[in-house]
């Protein structure tokens, strides 16, 4: 049995999570009394934020031994929904961490969104548990720290993110020290095509209509911006180990082809397959083995053409920022990062226009202090000095 721990269960990525295990338990019996009955995977622990009644009914089919909300405010009604449950509970970052050095599981599922994840990431690596590693974050801002880690405790940081998953696919049985170059996929987002001047007056509900995936409000907006994919070069430069020369991004608005490999001797291999987040998470879950999956498959009679297109980084500047932040390094990415996640909660919010996004991320980096190489107290320090620049 394979027994897991999910932080951010009730959003886009944990919620599939959780549907891949389904999909791998069967007929398994679903009880509230802790027993494991026919399971191929056990859910040992579940972290979410305010959404309490999605939880709650996590809580009674996947019964977990410790669950973590963001406020303790919220335990009253979470009781009342599981009377018969029986769990441990904790709260907060503490929660968080509370949960990754917890060692009744074998791998960490990181679907939290944003910053606030690097921490029990970090605990979870220090306590020799595998990552399956959704949130983009904790590498952009922390990667040096991260993947030295990593190393020092034997640990297996297994990406989740469709691109990267691709990557790593393609990698698979290859050596790595002959990858010429990395190709990004993109979408392009619910705006490709459009000019700046178009952007300026966008509506949040437009920006949230993306043509391919059903993703979280955040990282919706962020493939609108295109910023999503800046994040995922600068993650890719760690999970990888190459160089920013090294990664290209190309749109393929099909969303076919999740990312390629081309090796030194111009050969390219490519990952394809249907929009659908549960592949790479079940990868990522089960890796090196490829287990069964009841999704759309792939008909090549009836794909009418795959095509590609260079990104436009005038417009979608923000892409071009990742690069130039990613190459200067130090605390930049944390504050490329930062930036983004308080501008597009103010977008989300209406407070702000599409195209303020990007600005507000260049004030911030023009504004706020260099430190070269960042200890985890610097970036959780430039973090908040971005968020106090930007009130």
């Amino acid at each position: 049995m394979k027994r897991i721990a999910i932080l951010g269960s009730t959003g886009s990525i944990g919620t599939q999570t959780l549907d891949v295990v389904r999909n791998n338990n069967g007929d398994a019996d679903s009880c509230c009394d802790g027993a494991d009955k026919n399971r191929e995977i056990e859910v040992v622990a579940l972290a979410a934020g305010h959404n309490i009644k999605a939880l709650a009914e996590q809580i009674v089919e996947f019964s977990p031994k410790l669950v973590c909300i963001a406020d303790e405010k919220d335990y009253s009604e979470l009781k009342e929904l599981t009377p018969n449950c029986k769990y441990d509970i904790c709260f907060g970052m503490d929660g968080l961490i509370q949960i990754a050095e917890c060692c009744e599981y074998d791998i960490l599922v990181t679907a939290i969104v944003g910053m606030m994840g690097i921490r029990p990431t970090i605990r979870a690596i220090e306590t020799g548990h595998d990552i399956a590693l959704a949130n983009k974050e904790t590498l952009v801002t922390a990667g040096h720290i991260i993947i030295d880690l990593a190393q020092k405790h034997n640990v297996s940081i297994l990406p989740v993110d469709s691109e990267h998953s691709a990557i790593f696919q393609c990698l698979n049985g290859e050596n790595s020290g002959q990858v010429e170059k990395i190709i990004l996929t993109a979408s392009g987002g619910p705006f490709r095509g459009r000019t700046l001047e178009e952007l300026r007056n966008v509506r949040v509900s437009d920006a949230l209509k993306h043509p391919n995936w059903s993703m979280g409000k955040k990282i919706t907006i962020d493939s609108a911006t295109m910023i999503n994919k800046g994040l995922e070069v600068m993650e890719a430069k760690w999970l990888f180990g190459v160089e920013y020369e090294q990664v290209q991004v190309v749109v393929q608005p099909q969303s076919i082809i999740h990312s390629m490999i081309q090796f030194v001797d111009g050969g390219v291999m490519a990952q394809l397959g249907r929009p659908d987040m549960r592949l790479p998470i079940q990868y990522a879950l089960y890796y090196p083995e490829r287990r069964p999956l009841n999704s759309e498959r792939l008909d090549f009679a009836k794909l009418s053409h795959i095509s590609f297109e260079n990104p436009d980084t005038i417009t979608f500047r923000g892409l071009a920022l990742a690069y130039e932040v990613g190459k200067k390094g130090g605390n930049l990415p944390t504050i490329y990062n930062a930036a983004n996640e308080i501008a597009v909660s103010r977008f989300l919010d209406e407070k702000i226009g599409f195209t303020d996004i990007t600005d507000m991320i260049e004030r911030a980096l023009d504004s706020i202090e260099y430190i070269d190489n960042p200890t985890l107290e610097d970036i959780l320090e430039t973090e908040r000095r971005v968020a106090e620049f930007l009130r």
